[in-house]
Formats: structure tokens, C-alpha cells, sequence
């Protein structure tokens, strides 16, 4: 079985990243390997000015890779695409070699998604509850279809994702 994409999508400032720092250590704990697909808004740089591969890449190579015994890194240009396309950047990751590849951010795929809720951010409750999400992750309470998880429960929310992990393996 190739590994299941699982969304973890909220308003900005909401707490993904702080989530998911305490989640991908807890689930792995539980065996689970993790992938992730991270989504930015941002310009973002992943080298640095001065390096060859930022220096080679400034120069015009469309694709950079970046190999060492301890890691590899390939980089993409890509300024005539608007947004990435989801599908197309979990087929780069080696699913074989992973139990799960969570997403941060993507909140509009059509894949399963757990979306989170601080009240404290000061945004809205989240309009984006659509067939695909399974659960929510709060810091209030809350009445919904779908299973309503503390939001700073790092355990139990590992402990959804693996048995809905067994609920992907048929």
C-alpha cells in the first residue's frame, strides 16, 4: 500500500506547524513513518546566496539536486505555475518507504483532512468542514459529524491517525 495523503489545514496562525512539530516525533514513536508536504504562500528560499547550488540554480538550471550520505534535496523552478498541484508533489516522495505523508496546508484538496481550531487565534470556526474532513482539533468544545479532538492532545490525536490509518490499508 502506497501511503495515504492526510491533510492537516486551518486558518493561518492557527497552530499547524506547533502541531505538527509535537505529532510527526508521537507518531513515529508509534512506528508510523511520516512524509511531508508543506504548503507557503511565501517566496520562499531553501538554499543559501553563496552556495554552488544557489549559485548554479541563479545561473539557470531549472532542477538542482543536492546529494550528501546523509540527505538529498532537489530543487525546482517553477515561475510559469500558479499553484502547485498536490498530486504531483506526493508522486516525487518514495510512498513505498512511508506510512503516511501529512500535508500542511491544502486545505481545498479532496483528500482526508483533520482542520484545526484555536479560539484564541480569533478566527472564524472553520466553514471548510467538507466531506473529506474527519475530524477537528479544537480548544473548545464542540457538536460535529466528524470526532472532535483536543487540539492540544498530541496523544490522541496520534492515536486517531493510527486507527484511521488501519481504516486506509484495505
Amino acid at each position: 500500500m502506497k501511503a495515504p495523503l492526510l491533510a492537516v489545514a486551518a486558518f493561518s496562525g492557527t497552530g499547524k506547524t506547533t502541531l505538527l512539530k509535537k505529532l510527526i516525533p508521537t507518531l513515529r514513536d508509534k512506528g508510523i513513518r511520516c512524509g511531508l508536504i508543506k504548503h507557503t504562500h511565501h517566496d520562499m528560499e531553501i538554499d543559501k546566496p553563496g552556495k554552488d547550488s544557489y549559485e548554479l540554480r541563479k545561473a539557470g538550471a531549472d532542477q538542482v539536486l543536492v546529494a550528501s550520505r546523509q540527505r538529498w534535496a532537489l530543487m525546482t523552478e517553477t515561475p510559469s505555475q500558479s499553484e502547485p498541484d498536490l498530486a504531483y508533489l506526493a508522486s516525487r516522495m518514495n510512498r513505498d518507504a512511508l506510512d503516511l505523508i501529512l500535508i500542511e496546508g491544502f486545505k481545498d484538496e479532496p483528500i482526508a483532512k483533520i482542520m484545526l481550531h484555536r479560539d484564541a487565534a480569533g478566527k472564524p470556526f472553520p466553514k471548510m468542514l467538507d466531506k473529506y474532513v474527519i475530524a477537528l482539533a479544537s480548544d473548545k468544545a464542540c457538536e460535529l459529524n466528524v470526532p472532535c479532538l483536543a487540539l492540544d492532545d498530541v496523544e490522541g490525536i496520534a492515536e486517531f491517525i493510527e486507527e484511521w490509518l488501519k481504516t486506509q490499508e484495505s
